[in-house]
């Protein structure tokens, strides 16, 4: 028994039986142990980002944890963006990070870095173990701190003789603690004031989905308050059934105009809507002047709890109706490709109870609407704005869920920063169907250009937000992949290939060659 199998054994007592993994010199120990339980899942990610995005789409859908494999500071630099995105959603994940002996540590190799710094920028808690014996200690409190307050980022950091030393076993990981309660008077208030009119509840979290968002719309329903969400969402019931709300939008100018008349906004497992940027002449919060927001319920509060106790209080009963969206199927487009035909096309085929994860970002604003009477379904969304998060989110949602089907709809530009993740899919075979919107830019960065004042384009602007000369040729890079793919430039082309990837248990990709909008 060394330090590396003690924390192995620690992980699979906790229930916890997955890690996407990017290892290195320094984690060979943490590999050889893996190698000794095979009921230990190990997922290979070609890229550090990738583990970190799969982890989170893991947990968004699993709603317990799983462990990355991470290799010294810079491996934990290339997995920043998406643990950042993980943290803005919530999602619990335990970073097994390596790092030089400790003796070695003395001197300026050339991996050598502040792992413990950079960790604690974005982790909610770090730890380095001392030694062998402590590992799986250590390793107990990251699974507690992981679990904690409904999800948060743990990282261990392992210098290699920690786990190539003696130890005894492994050890229980203790429950989290209990999840804070506001005060009933608190939420007494709430429901009065969700009675007045233009009065909003704002959900978030683990009450934007499954029995939670159907509680949501019974309060809704019968205080007569707006059931609001923000823009990015970790993870949203969609389709037929599930309960009616106003989803606020990107752009800050008719996102102020949607709250228009707002007299209060309750928050409830979400934090107070903000502009995504600050914009010249332009308010950061979209909210009236005369508007207060009130905090009911933090997002790492007990949300179930307050739901049940706003529903109490408001005299929302099991026999109180929400209103909900009806099955609504549009009819299969044909003729010539347009995003709103896509999403006509993906609102005809998408199977109950599939899983969308969704980085399209402009190609969305037309895609997604239709979806919204389609057939019952989850939307797994950006969270944190870094960009390179739809394909490993996509690939842990899969390792997740295998017997359902998940679409990844994702922009070209988005898509290169984890291609990778191809890779992965191909790999573990995972039942995923990409469609990349190939629009051969940044176009969202055009319209921020806009947004901040500028109304022409020169020469070197227009460079930065091109991906063309060359182009990417997407139906070459899935293949080289492993990931049998094509290319749609008509309706006919997209329906058949978006039937085949739905109808087959692996992978594939649909290039979407981006037409006008209209």
């Amino acid at each position: 028994m060394n330090g590396a199998k003690s924390l192995v054994e620690t992980f699979l007592q906790a229930g916890i039986d997955t890690v996407f993994a990017n290892p290195g010199t320094s984690e060979m120990h943490f590999v050889a142990a893996l190698d000794e339980y095979p009921e230990m899942k190990c997922v290979l990610c070609l890229f550090e980002g990738g583990t970190t995005g799969a982890a989170d789409g893991y947990f968004r859908m699993k709603r317990d944890v799983a462990g990355t494999l991470l290799h010294l500071a810079p491996g934990f630099g290339n997995a920043f963006a998406n643990l950042h995105n993980a943290r803005k959603s919530g999602s619990g994940i335990v970073n097994v990070v390596g790092d030089h002996a400790s003796h070695h540590l003395r001197y300026e190799s050339p991996l050598k870095g502040d792992v413990t710094g950079i960790s604690q920028a974005v982790s909610h808690w770090t730890h380095v173990s001392p030694d062998a014996a402590s590992v799986a200690r250590d390793g107990a409190a990251a699974i507690r701190a992981a679990r904690s307050h409904s999800g948060q980022i743990a990282t261990l950091i392992l210098p290699a003789d920690t786990a190539w030393g003696p130890a005894d076993g492994p050890v229980p990981s203790a429950e989290p603690p209990a999840l804070h309660r506001p005060d009933l008077s608190v939420v007494k208030a709430a429901a009065e004031r969700l009675k007045t009119p233009g009065a909003a509840l704002m959900i978030g979290r683990d009450a934007l989905f499954g029995p939670l968002r159907a509680l949501a719309g019974r309060i809704a329903a019968q205080t007569g308050c707006r059931l609001i969400a923000d823009t990015l969402l970790p993870r949203l019931s969609k389709g037929a059934g599930a309960a009616m709300l106003d989803q606020l939008v990107y752009p800050i100018t008719p996102k102020i105009a949607q709250l228009e008349g707002t007299s209060s906004i309750t928050l409830l497992g979400t934090e107070r809507p903000v502009a995504f940027f600050a914009y010249p002449g332009k308010p950061s919060t979209p909210e009236p002047a005369t508007c207060p927001v009130n905090d009911l319920c933090a997002p790492g509060d007990d949300i179930a709890w307050t739901l049940e106790a706003l529903a109490d209080a408001a005299g929302a009963t099991r026999k109180t109706q929400p209103r909900t969206y009806a099955l609504d199927i549009p009819a299969l487009p044909v003729g010539a490709l347009t995003l709103d035909k896509v999403g006509q096309a993906l609102a005809h085929l998408i199977p109950e109870n599939a899983i969308v994860c969704n980085e399209s970002v402009t190609s969305g604003f037309h895609v997604i609407p239709p979806m919204a009477t389609a057939r019952p379904h989850d939307l797994l969304g950006g969270t944190g704005g870094a960009i390179g998060l739809c394909l490993p989110c996509a690939t842990g949602a899969a390792t997740a869920c295998p017997d359902r089907k998940v679409i990844a709809l994702t922009g070209d530009g988005s898509a290169m920063y984890t291609l990778q993740s191809l890779w992965t899919m191909a790999r573990e075979n995972l039942d995923i169907t990409v469609v990349v919107f190939a629009n051969r830019g940044y176009q969202i960065l055009r319209d921020e250009l806009a947004n901040v004042g500028v109304e022409t384009i020169g020469r070197n602007a227009q460079a930065m937000f091109d991906v063309e000369n060359p182009m990417l040729d997407w139906v070459a890079l899935a293949k080289g992949h492993g990931v049998p793919a094509t290319r749609a430039e008509d309706m006919e082309s997209f329906a058949k290939a978006l039937s085949g990837g739905l109808q087959s248990s692996g992978p594939s990709l649909i290039e979407v060659v981006c037409p006008n909008p209209a």
